[in-house]
């Protein structure tokens, strides 16, 4: 199993270690639930070096990102502009969702998920093959990522980089900057004002524990779980995957289809009507909503699935992220089968929670 450079730092914390896409990595540090209000109400910091940081190099950068990904690198203007974005197949499936960071016209950088690492490098690489034959792509497993979360976030990582507060107070979201040793981004996967943060991984023992001095409370998997879903961010191989079409994923603001660029999938998304949408539900009766409940939009027809579910600890009741029929509306009522009962639910536009406020 892989180890991030921090490992033995969770395990000398007492953290509950699972294997995650292969990687060791920290569940909790004793419970999930403090871990996910401390993030909600002050600053968290979570290990992310698991995903992997790719730098993309040459000419043709820009050209060939044109073409990999369905948003719109052309949107990319200013250095440290950051874009969202999906990396699609032929058919239009989602290979994976990732971050583009614009560094200079020959030097981008992306960061892609832990779990689908070794096939996204793969399938890079034979694009640039066909592509952009000279362009060179850097995996950067030299570097460390650590998230760090919260209302308090900024201002516990300005005490804890001295000298950083000048260079990062006025980073936009989806901005990031170089400082020193860090790679600083405005950028998070909670539903909270934060930074992502790139060091080398040598420096990342003495960097996590500056912050825990600094009063940021670790938090595992768990937490980071339970408030992507409340925000309403899609999880890999849950809310979307290399079968499903973005625009029935939640996914169609990350998708440019405009322009006249002609990435990979686009064909495939033109020809495809859009017959569902990603919603969310609210369980109005007592159980659990997990992925892969079935959903009854009428009786006895099942026309929908839960694709993330679970316990809402802001809420303090069971929410989801659920493929659904177009004809669904915030407002109406459908059915779950949880355990062979039919349980009522509320669909909801999300996100359910964002920045501490409940949204629903």
């Amino acid at each position: 199993m892989k180890a991030t450079s921090l490992n033995q730092t969770h395990r000398d914390r007492k953290a509950k270690m699972v294997d995650f896409g292969g990687w060791d990595m920290p569940l909790h540090y004793g419970s999930q639930l403090d871990e996910h209000h401390r993030v909600r109400s002050d600053a968290g910091m979570f290990d992310v070096s698991h995903m992997l940081a790719l730098d993309i190099k040459g000419e043709t950068a820009r050209e060939f990102l044109r073409r990999l990904v369905a948003n719109n690198v052309d949107k990319l203007t200013q250095s440290g502009k950051a874009l969202y974005s999906c990396m699609l197949n032929p058919e239009g499936g989602v290979i994976d969702d990732l971050i583009i960071y614009f560094l200079t016209e020959s030097h981008f950088r992306m960061v892609v998920n832990a779990g689908t690492a070794d096939t996204d490098l793969a399938w890079i690489l034979a694009r640039r093959d066909e592509i952009a034959p000279g362009l060179e792509i850097i995996p950067r497993r030299d570097l460390a990522m650590i998230a760090v979360q919260g209302p308090e976030a900024r201002a516990k990582v300005w005490q804890v980089i001295a000298g950083s507060q000048a260079e990062t107070e006025n980073l936009k979201l989806f901005q990031a900057v170089f400082f020193d040793k860090y790679f600083i981004a405005r950028t998070g996967y909670t539903g909270e004002d934060g930074f992502e943060i790139m060091l080398p991984a040598v420096d990342a023992v003495e960097f996590w524990n500056a912050l825990h001095a600094a009063g940021v409370a670790p938090a595992g998997l768990g937490a980071r779980d339970t408030l992507r879903l409340e925000a309403g961010m899609n999880l890999y191989g849950q809310d979307m995957d290399d079968t499903t079409n973005p625009l029935e994923s939640g996914l169609g603001w990350t998708v440019e289809l405009k322009s006249d660029r002609n990435f990979i999938g686009k064909q495939a998304l033109l020809e495809k009507p859009v017959k569902q949408q990603l919603i969310g539900l609210i369980l109005l009766d007592r159980g659990v909503l997990r992925s892969h409940q079935k959903v009854m939009t009428h009786p006895d027809q099942n026309e929908g699935e839960i694709t993330s579910g679970g316990f809402s600890p802001t809420l303090e009741q069971s929410i989801a992220l659920a493929r659904l029929p177009l004809s669904v509306s915030p407002g109406d009522e459908v059915q779950v089968v949880v355990r062979d009962k039919m349980l009522r639910a509320k669909v909801v536009k999300y996100p359910f929670v964002r920045n501490g406020k409940i949204l629903v």
